[in-house]
Order: structure tokens, then sequence, then C-alpha cells
């Protein structure tokens, strides 16, 4: 049976400050970048990871999301950082903003390599308590982010649908894209049955990310 995906309720009023403490003040910081799993930082805290195909404004809702303009950065080509980026929130939380995927301007090797890292990293991380994938909602799932989704069910990590950029659909077309998205949902176990909505540049779904983020303590 297909499952609803509904969009996620607003945070009520306990849950909302407690998503504002915690990306409250300067609390987010850069870590490391990784690109071996030796590299990983000790896995001593509650770990959730950004995913999502190049230009889906990842880079700018990490931002959003921590109030720090350049925390994260966006590659001037997209698809090149193959790094696997750590940033601490406060003492209780990794971000982890994963490699733009979609159309990489890299060598075959080294995409080949990263991918390699990708699912050991997927797969093998035991603090990794969600995955958010990160879709346009001005286009919906693309094949690329099937592919994601489909490594993240094998690897048995909880994803959740995150659409960017939400204040850039009219109303009338809105539907249509969800209608698509929980289709394609419908297929991937590992999906969690909430879809949340964003716009980085209006603020409308930050507070409610922030505070699943926290809720997941």
């Amino acid at each position: 049976m297909q499952l609803p995906f509904p969009i996620v309720e607003e945070p009520d009023a306990h849950a909302r400050e407690t998503g504002r403490k915690l990306f409250a003040g300067n609390n987010s910081e850069f870590l490391k970048g990784v690109v071996a799993m030796s590299g990983l930082p000790v896995a001593d805290r509650v770990e959730v990871c950004f995913a999502g195909r190049s230009n889906v404004g990842k880079s700018t809702l990490i931002n959003a999301l921590t109030g720090r303009t350049r925390l994260a950065r966006a590659s001037n080509t997209p698809g090149r950082t193959q790094e696997i980026n750590y940033f601490t929130l406060a003492d209780s939380h990794y971000l982890v903003d994963l490699p733009g995927y979609g159309y990489a301007n890299a060598p075959l090797p080294v995409i080949e390599k990263w991918q390699k890292l990708l699912k050991q990293y997927l797969s093998g991380r035991a603090t990794l308590r969600r995955a958010f994938v990160l879709i346009d909602a001005r286009h919906g799932v693309k094949s690329v982010d099937e592919e994601i989704m489909s490594l993240l069910d094998s690897a048995a990590v909880t994803f959740q649908v995150v659409m960017t950029k939400a204040d850039k659909v009219k109303e009338k077309d809105r539907a249509k894209v969800l209608d698509q998205v929980r289709a394609r949902l419908s297929k991937h176990p590992a999906a969690f049955p909430e879809l949340v909505l964003t716009s980085s540049e209006k603020g409308d779904g930050i507070a409610t990310l922030r505070a699943i983020i926290a809720g997941l303590a």
C-alpha cells in the first residue's frame, strides 16, 4: 500500500524552542573534510547527513539552519568536491555534508573512489540517525536521486526527503510535483513517511527541520 507521505506538521512550541536552542548562536563549526573512512571523527554523538544532487541548494540549506552564511560552501564547479564535510553542532551532533551528485566534473576513478567511500560511510556509521535527501521542489525526484535512495535502502539508513526552493513553485504546480515525489518514495522502504517543505530564502520550514534534528538526540 502506498504511503501518503504527508507534509510534516509544524513543531509545537517546546520542539520549536529545543530546535532553536540547538542551532542558536555560534553552535556550528566546520570540523574537517574526509576522503577515507580512516579520517572519520570519533562516533561519539548523533549524526545526520545531507545528500542532494548538484545545485539543489544543500549548502544554502545548511547555512540557513545554522544561521551561518558561509559555513557550508558550494563548489564553483558542481560535483567537483569529493569530500564528506563534517560540521559540529553544539556538543551533541554532527552535521554531515555529502558531495553533490548528478553531473560530477571529475575523472571516473575519482568518482568511483568517492562512491565506494559513500557506501562504506552509509553502511558503517552506527551513529548516523537520519539522512536528509534534498529534492528541488521545482523538478521532483530525478533518476540520480533514485540511486542515492536505493543506496540508503540497502544500507538500512532511514532517509527523509526535504523539498528545497518551495517558494519557487506556483501553488497550482505544487500538487503535481508532490504526487510525483510520493509515488517515487513509495518504492523505498527506508523512506521516512513525512516530507519537509523548505525555502532557505524565505525561511520556510527551517524551524521545522531544526526541531526534527534536535528530536533525534
